[in-house]
């Protein structure tokens, strides 16, 4: 795709804009010249990120507001995509935890994107990269994360027409401004759903530990995806541990794999990242650990909506309360927001018998792409090999689940184990 192509998608961008807000009027035109200068020439000291298509820089405008530049590497189909599909989306939709488009630069041969600077960074870079040591994410501040960050997603899958994808739901992609409130960023792998289209079937893009099942092994991409890459945030913010994680001896796993034991032992305490030193609100944790377990569930049509788990999140749905409400058996969900889950309340403390956590588990070969939690993998489909390309999860055992010794699988193991193993 060309420049002449990238033009003509964003100048359908004006034309066409998704329901539900208003077109935003704030965003403009930059001259590369400009973007230049605000970045110091995109000097190295001015950078402050860099994903599989672009590096960000920190800037200053001659009227001194601050700004974040995405400068892309090179000029490639992929990356001319990608470029068009974020502004394009950007420019269109308009949510408090979204992060706002400033403007863009076409050049002949330079694409770059102008967002708000966000000054305390990512998510990613408090729980683990530079500013993780200063352990500023309090327990309060994570459940406000959580929430509004639930709140973005819910507005993206039920509010705007036609509902839209993320696809790449991470810690880095959660940005935080001066006061720790949490913008969902990164629009470039995001997907326009149809309206009646469930799913669509599309090249596998995303980052290992946060990808669903049926995404990463048949590029089925649906607004679960993205619910399973939310319940996966979930239990990252909680517990402080990368989606994946290097054990001693060089063996990786996940967060799930991670979790499971201590949900089905009901030792939720345990969960909590060691560094907030046990303050937390059990309650809300309850919650929390409660939505994580249902957003990832290997088969998608057990997972809630995002509405739903916003509903989980802030204790508004029937059975919401896990603390309350013992008995977690999987069901399928009505679309109504008060009978999010229909089981019976029972009172008392909190149980042992919470919804188990499925473990799935990602190839070897998969985990050895993974250096350091965050790398990126991209999967592209092949006519004569498929299952090659999208055998990403190993094969899942048979697990029994907690309650009356009724047997669970893994949904998508049935007839299919065979073909997973690889």
């Amino acid at each position: 795709m060309g420049a002449g192509a990238s033009l003509c998608c964003l100048s359908k961008a004006k034309e066409r804009p998704v329901s539900g807000r208003p077109q935003s009027s704030t965003w403009r035109l930059f001259t590369f010249k400009e973007l230049s200068a605000a970045t110091n020439g995109f000097s190295v000291e001015n950078q402050i990120g860099e994903g599989g298509f672009g590096i960000v820089y920190r800037g200053l405008l001659k009227d001194g507001r601050q700004i974040a530049v995405k400068k892309l590497k090179t000029i490639n189909s992929k990356a001319e995509m990608e470029f068009a599909v974020e502004v394009e989306i950007l420019g269109r939709v308009r949510h408090k935890n979204l992060l706002g488009l400033r403007g863009y630069c076409v050049g002949s041969n330079q694409r770059l994107i102008v967002y708000d600077y966000m000054p305390n960074l990512s998510l990613f870079s408090h729980l683990h990269g530079q500013h993780a040591s200063e352990e500023r994410l309090d327990w309060k501040k994570r459940i406000n994360i959580i929430i509004k960050s639930a709140e973005a997603l819910e507005y993206l899958h039920h509010s705007v027409t036609p509902h839209i994808i993320h696809r790449d739901i991470k810690a880095s992609n959660v940005l935080l401004n001066s006061n720790f409130e949490p913008l969902v960023a990164d629009f470039g792998f995001a997907k326009l759903l149809p309206e009646g289209v469930s799913h669509m079937t599309t090249r596998v893009k995303g980052t290992l530990g946060y990808l669903a099942p049926e995404y990463a092994m048949w590029g089925k991409v649906s607004e679960a995806c993205d619910v399973y890459s939310f319940g996966i945030l979930l239990l990252e913010i909680v517990s402080g541990h990368r989606p994946i994680e290097r054990l001693p001896g060089g063996a990786k796993e996940t967060v799930a794999e991670w979790a499971d034991p201590l949900l089905a032992a009901g030792h939720l305490p345990d969960l909590v990242d060691a560094r907030l030193r046990g303050v937390f609100d059990s309650r809300e944790l309850a919650r929390v650990v409660h939505a994580a377990a249902r957003c990832v569930q290997a088969e998608p049509d057990q997972r809630p909506t995002m509405r739903q788990v916003l509903a989980v999140l802030k204790g508004t749905a029937a059975a919401a309360d896990p603390i309350k409400n013992c008995k977690l058996e999987a069901s399928l969900y009505s679309d109504e927001e008060s009978s999010v889950f229909s089981t019976p309340s029972i009172g008392g403390g909190m149980c042992q018998g919470m919804m188990r956590i499925e473990r799935v588990k990602y190839k070897e070969e998969l985990l050895a792409m993974d250096d350091d939690g965050e790398g990126e993998a991209e999967f592209t489909r092949s006519e004569s090999e498929e299952e090659n390309v999208y055998g990403v999860f190993g094969a899942m055992a048979v697990r029994h689940s907690g309650y009356h010794g009724r047997q669970q699988t893994a949904g998508i193991v049935n007839n299919r184990q065979a073909f997973l193993r690889g």
